[in-house]
């Protein structure tokens, strides 16, 4: 890892996947807010956190950390090279974005109507998308949830849009379950719309905004 680390480092396009990295993190974060804001379901990941709480009745917060301190590790054995500069932000600093964010959303809608909250998860959903597929391809590390359909896409003749369609009803289905089979509120149709469309729209980002931001239009790695 430290060898592809300082690998990285010293090859040209470094700073450029550096600012892909952290523009896309923090705004994989302000989306995240956004999201909440429009409280018509939360993301994938977050039912399955929710799930889990249900059944480890701690703060949230902690339980968050401690759910991605568990897949960190489990990162670090499946595929050590998707750490970096990626996942040390998504683990220190997104909470605090989605924060920041949610704050000044709700402050600017404190009592939204239906349709201002649809518009707003209409402008988080592509905007989590494009965020996301900033920092997968500058590859200078991924978030503890993200990695695994990236790592099945390399391991498996499946493509990652499909794959990400896969890990993300997956843990909706998970979290549902342990939360009895009741919503409470956190099942919505963000919830549907980012587990059905949520890899087939950061595949088309990859393709169309992240890769020719990095190597150049028209050009390939």
């Amino acid at each position: 890892m430290k060898e592809t680390i300082l690998r990285k480092c010293r090859e040209p396009l470094f700073a450029r996947r550096t600012l892909m990295t952290v523009a896309g993190v923090l705004t994989c974060g302000f989306s995240v807010g956004i999201f909440k804001t429009s409280a018509l379901g939360v993301d994938p990941f977050q039912v399955l956190c929710n799930g889990i709480n249900a059944v480890v009745p701690i703060p949230f917060g902690t339980l968050y950390v401690l759910i991605n301190i568990v897949l960190l590790i489990a990162m670090f054995f499946a595929d050590r090279r998707a750490i970096g500069l990626g996942t040390l932000i998504n683990l220190f600093l997104l909470g605090y974005v989605v924060d920041f964010s949610e704050r000044l959303w709700t402050s600017l809608f404190p009592a939204p109507s239906f349709a201002v909250k649809l518009l707003l998860l209409l402008a988080a959903i592509p905007l989590l998308c494009i965020s996301s597929a900033l920092y997968f391809t500058a590859d200078m590390g991924v978030s503890t949830y993200d990695v695994w359909a990236l790592w099945l896409d390399r391991k498996t003749k499946f493509p990652f849009r499909f794959l990400r369609i896969c890990t993300d009803l997956l843990c909706v289905g998970t979290g549902f379950a342990l939360m009895g089979f009741r919503s409470a509120g956190v099942i919505g149709i963000g919830t549907i719309v980012t587990a059905l469309f949520m890899g087939p729209l950061i595949d088309l980002f990859n393709r169309k905004v992240a890769r020719p931001l990095l190597y150049g239009k028209g050009r390939r790695p």
